[in-house]
């Protein structure tokens, strides 16, 4: 089955107001106040809020006790951490992360983040270019990782490769 995409973003901003200090987890929920309305996400492994010809931004929930996973990737990472404590491991180098912490991966560059807090771990992530398909919603890493291994979570035709 083929996933189409959707056309690359019109030329305009994409706005996400106070998005770092707004996701706090609840009974197994996250909140965010966009635009002065509150909509309930329910925790997913890695939603793509939005994704333009150069880069993309994604959202990223890990459980305690759980990983992004050992992985290189062909484009550029930035990663800010906004909730809970990480192992971050990259290039071989080893650092503790805190929210308010930023970690920028270079493509090419082996790396996993490790959960090793008491609660979940909330970051944002920028993949220079696209490195998911732009209606990505990953609810388990498992899921992530079953989707990507199958080829159907590829990036948009039109993102710069």
């Amino acid at each position: 089955m083929s996933r189409s995409s959707p056309p690359p973003p019109a030329k305009k901003m994409a706005y996400f107001p106070k998005i770092d200090s707004t996701a706090h987890s609840s009974a197994g929920t996250f909140i965010y106040s966009l635009h002065c309305a509150c909509l309930i996400v329910f925790i997913e492994f890695r939603r793509v809020l939005w994704t333009g010809e150069h880069s993309q931004l994604v959202i990223m929930t890990i459980p305690v006790g759980g990983e992004i996973g050992e992985e290189i990737h062909t484009v550029d990472q930035h990663l800010s951490f906004t909730e809970g404590t990480a192992k971050a491991i990259v290039g071989g180098e080893e650092k503790q992360i805190n929210p308010g912490d930023l970690v920028i991966v270079p493509a090419g560059t082996k790396h996993n983040f490790l959960n090793v807090g008491k609660t979940p771990l909330v970051l944002y992530t920028v993949y220079a270019p696209a490195e998911h398909n732009a209606k990505t919603v990953h609810h388990t890493k498992e899921e992530g990782d079953e989707l990507e291994d199958a080829g159907k979570d590829e990036p948009p035709s039109w993102a710069k490769h």
